[in-house]
């Protein structure tokens, strides 16, 4: 999870201004980064935002600090060095290149964990960024799944897959169930998390016209809805893949069969900036994994409108 404080200059920036600096131009600070000269920008002018003043004088041939810019410049470059030297440091192994993922819990836990040394392989450091926020791109983040109707303007964005859904239960719970019938599921807690509208929809199939209960249990991450599901609290919908490992296991089982699409999708999302090359190759194996042929996996990883 990243945390921010308004007392701290964002800390995701300060290695990117001092590489700048040093450097004297934000397309070779880009390049020994590993990003795009986009990102460096927006880095930039994200801390210029939060220190209220300009750091760099923008030139043809590249940036030179201004006098505040060469005070911060020092500062930083004394904080990096103390972060640098403490002795318990959490990075990423020299021969990886880091690609940040903004995700909710949920889809970390139930689908990207189980997958984590596939996408990352040998060459790959994947750091996921855990918040339910609108991902802010301009915070270094190269990806974000968001669950919506999408398209989104000026992001790029495809679907990962199609949700059906069916109510699922402990093998406890659905053994005290009367029938397979909306009304008999009616009988028991119905569980979901903060978008009603799939329960409404499944119910209304068969003329109910749901509103949670007393009984009813909201929860804000789908994993929790699986948990709770699987200790017997209540009946949930299954939302595949999320909850095929909890289905594959036993944990829970279908109390019938019939199933709707869901109204919304998960999404891949990225800004419209060219990728770097190992966000680019995350980006192939993620959707391969995810069940995108060929055509749409080139579509998503190619080079992005200039900025």
């Amino acid at each position: 999870m990243v945390h921010s404080s308004q007392m701290l200059p964002p800390l995701d920036t300060l290695e990117t201004f001092a590489r700048a600096a040093r450097l004297g131009s934000f397309s070779a600070a880009a390049e020994e980064g590993g990003v795009t000269h986009g990102a460096v920008s927006r880095q930039i002018s994200r801390l210029e935002r939060w220190m209220g003043v300009r750091l760099f004088s923008r030139e043809a041939r590249g940036v030179t600090l201004t006098p505040e810019g060469t005070r911060f410049f020092a500062r930083a470059e004394e904080a990096l060095a103390l972060l640098g030297n403490a002795d318990e440091r959490w990075l990423p192994r020299r021969n990886k290149t880091v690609v940040r993922l903004s995700v909710t819990p949920s889809v970390a836990s139930l689908w990207i964990f189980p997958r984590l040394p596939k996408f990352e392989a040998s060459d790959v450091h994947l750091e996921l960024v855990l918040e339910h926020r609108l991902a802010d791109f301009s915070e270094g983040i190269d990806f974000a799944i968001r669950c919506g109707r999408g398209p989104w303007a000026g992001v790029r964005s495809l679907p990962l897959w199609q949700e059906n859904l069916v109510p699922i239960a402990s093998p406890a719970l659905a053994r005290k169930l009367l029938g397979p019938d909306a009304r008999s599921i009616m009988e028991l807690p119905i569980l979901h998390d903060s978008n009603l509208e799939a329960w409404r929809r499944w119910l209304a199939v068969e003329g109910i016209d749901y509103v949670p209960r007393g009984q009813d249990r909201r929860f804000e991450d789908y994993n929790l809805v699986i948990d709770a599901c699987a200790a017997g609290v209540g009946i949930a919908l299954a939302r595949p893949p999320l909850a095929d490992a909890a289905l594959a296991d036993g944990r829970v089982v279908r109390v019938s069969e019939r199933a709707i699409e869901h109204h919304v999708a998960f999404h891949l999302i990225r800004p419209n900036d060219a990728l770097k090359g190992s966000a680019a190759e995350f980006a192939r194996r993620f959707l391969n994994d995810a069940g995108k042929d060929d055509a749409e996996i080139a579509a998503f990883v190619a080079p992005g409108r200039s900025k």
